[in-house]
């Protein structure tokens, strides 16, 4: 893996986008009408400029798989921030589902420790056609890694199943779970 730049930006979206368009937990930000894939670029796009400002951007070497990882301590609100904050409602979200989103994210943030130095893995994806290869797999044992030696541990939730069982073969703790109409579920990764 390496670390993505700029240019790297919609080989980064691409992934994501594909590999999160029937996601619960994506769906239930993005506002759902005609313009679905839009939207859900829309979110990958922010997600990729957060973690690009406050976090790391990873690509695989093959470029078929990508993680966003953001390190919440080191988030600070600029006008470029507000601007994409405000760029997210009004292209993604939408007004009318603003409270939710907000209730949500707020909810989420409370099952989260204390410490705001957290290594917290937002996103990791895979092309579709590349899923069940080991690409996924290999990119977060190198995520761990990272994680390892900055000694931060690793937070995610998840709100797909199937990923359940990964994510504890890879030695996270499931701690939390929570009903949105969906399930999310919470785990970490304590690095000693």
């Amino acid at each position: 893996m390496r670390n993505a730049t700029l240019n790297d930006k919609s080989a980064v979206v691409r992934i994501l986008s594909q590999s999160f368009q029937d996601n619960k937990s994506v769906n239930y930000i993005v506002r759902q009408d005609e313009r679905i894939v839009d939207r859900i670029r829309g979110l990958m796009e922010y997600s990729f400029h957060c973690c690009l400002d406050f976090g790391r951007v990873f690509i695989a070497e093959d470029g078929n798989a990508c993680a966003l990882v953001l390190f919440p301590d080191r988030k600070r609100t600029s006008l470029s921030s507000i601007l994409r904050d405000l760029k997210l409602v009004f292209k993604v979200i939408g007004l009318g589902a603003l409270l939710k989103v907000i209730r949500r994210e707020s909810l989420i943030k409370r099952r989260y420790t204390a410490s705001r130095e957290v290594y917290y893995l937002w996103f990791i994806g895979v092309l579709p056609e590349w899923q069940g290869r080991g690409s996924g797999t290999q990119l977060i044992e190198e995520v761990l890694l990272e994680a390892s030696r900055m000694n931060r541990p690793v937070y995610l939730e998840t709100s797909t199943e199937r990923n359940l069982s990964w994510y504890g073969g890879l030695g996270f703790e499931l701690y939390d779970q929570l009903d949105l109409g969906y399930q999310l579920y919470f785990f970490r990764k304590r690095m000693h």
